[in-house]
């Protein structure tokens, strides 16, 4: 099969889809790997690594799109590259389809058999290719609100920890999955004071045994949202519901609540955004105020440290890549059932039920068995 691994063009982007070693294995069990010109570079990875280990290097991304039978990406494919995509081609990258009815409507016109990192689960019934970034995004949420809650960065000039005879700053973390544990591991090792709301009351016990004194649990329903809006210095959007639009758990008229100078990081940003006044931003970007609040709705924190994230990312999925380049998708899919969770579009039919529902487009089930070979 040929697999081709186009440079990231979405703003401030810095992550590559596969590394060296995937380029030297795909090779060595008879595949051929292309790489664009620069793809690794800011994951410092030099393009002469690639060439030492199999891959072709590619100028053009028309000659790459144009050659591959397996594209594999980091983020969403941009409207130049969503231009390129073609029917009988496997996409293989984060999607986040419920965000954006134009990125939908769009890849299925492509013809393009999508699978998404994000809805692709593992034997256990987890989201493997999503934790690693869950992981980086969690504990990014807190070094950025750190710094936006600074008085330069128009936040309200809070220390996390505070010091001794001044409290400490009071962080509020709407969802405890992946994100949200990790946001409050950091969060308590600034010494914080760091709350925790879910509705799954099983997962607030495990995260109330595991975590340290500084942060505690609450059951999230409107009266403890509202109520934690008023106390928050830092608020950290981190609810998932898995290929579906994130809640709006804050909605514009709650900011009143809040106080002036305090720090929003909607880390649900990429399905859409947990709280109502949240829009999309970017590195370069990365701030708006609305109501007086400060909003970091940045749609791919983990870009931003691509080296750490690019070797945290390929250490899950390059087992799957070898998989589909091995087998083909529909046949790789018909033997792990997660794999085939991944698949959100084949060949302009829309799989993703959660995303159908959410644009009023026709869903059609996937059945990898019935494919050809």
């Amino acid at each position: 099969m040929i697999v081709g691994v186009p440079r990231e063009i979405k703003p401030d982007e810095y992550r590559v889809a596969l590394l060296p070693v995937g380029a030297e294995e795909l090779t060595r069990a008879g595949h051929r790997v292309l790489i664009e010109r620069g793809a690794g570079q800011g994951s410092g990875i030099p393009d002469e690594q690639y060439r030492e280990n199999g891959a072709e290097i590619v100028d053009s991304p028309v000659d790459l799109f144009g050659a591959a039978e397996l594209v594999v990406k980091v983020k969403e494919p941009q409207p130049a590259e969503i231009a390129l995509l073609r029917r009988g081609q496997v996409l293989f990258t984060y999607l986040h389809f419920a965000a954006s009815e134009t990125l939908t409507r769009a890849v299925l016109e492509s013809g393009v058999t999508a699978a998404a990192y994000e809805t692709l689960r593992g034997k256990k019934g987890d989201l493997p290719c999503l934790t690693p970034m869950s992981e980086v995004a969690g504990r990014m949420s807190i070094q950025e609100g750190a710094k936006y809650l600074e008085r330069p960065q128009e936040g309200r000039g809070i220390l996390l920890g505070g010091v001794p005879g001044v409290p400490p700053a009071h962080i509020c973390i709407l969802g405890g999955g992946i994100v949200g544990q990790n946001a409050a591991r950091i969060a308590a090792g600034f010494q914080a004071d760091v709350n925790i709301l879910d509705i799954n009351i099983d997962r607030l016990r495990y995260l109330d045994d595991i975590m340290p004194a500084n942060v505690n649990t609450l059951y999230s329903d409107r009266h403890n949202i509202r109520e934690q809006l008023q106390r928050a210095d830092l608020l950290i959007g981190a609810v998932l519901i898995e290929g579906a639009r994130a809640p709006r758990l804050v909605r514009e008229n709650d900011l009143k609540l809040m106080k002036q100078g305090a720090v929003i990081i909607d880390v649900a940003i990429d399905q859409g955004g947990c709280v109502e006044t949240a829009r999309p931003t970017t590195h370069s970007k990365p701030t708006y105020i609305v109501n007086g609040v400060v909003h970091y709705c940045v749609t791919n924190m983990p870009g931003a440290v691509g080296r750490t994230s690019t070797y945290a990312l390929c250490n899950v999925t390059f087992s799957y890549v070898m998989q589909i380049a091995k087998h083909g998708l529909h046949a790789a899919a018909a033997l792990d059932p997660g794999l085939a969770n991944a698949v959100n579009m084949c060949d302009g039919r829309l799989t993703n039920k959660a995303v159908a529902e959410t644009f009023g487009i026709p869903f059609t089930p996937y059945e990898p068995a019935s494919r050809p070979r």
